[in-house]
């Protein structure tokens, strides 16, 4: 399973951005994005916009997933 928040902030560093960089572009305190980190999963909304800012699909990672885990079943 994906680990969201944790994919969100390797995506923040290879960027070469920081937490309160993206604190300020979502509108929101540092530790709202601290605990997005934490969490395995987030509201599809709020990922819609992580993605539109640091242009990046991270729902793509979901349907990479559910592609690796119906190869499993499969194979």
């Amino acid at each position: 399973m994906v680990h969201i928040g944790q994919c969100i902030r390797l995506k923040v560093e290879e960027q070469g951005k920081t937490t309160v960089w993206l604190a300020r572009e979502l509108g929101c305190h540092r530790t709202n994005i601290y605990n997005i980190y934490d969490k395995m999963t987030i509201d599809t909304g709020v990922l819609f916009r992580i993605s539109k800012i640091l242009d990046f699909d991270f729902f793509s990672l979901y349907s990479e997933d559910i592609k690796t885990k119906s190869n499993d079943v499969i194979g």
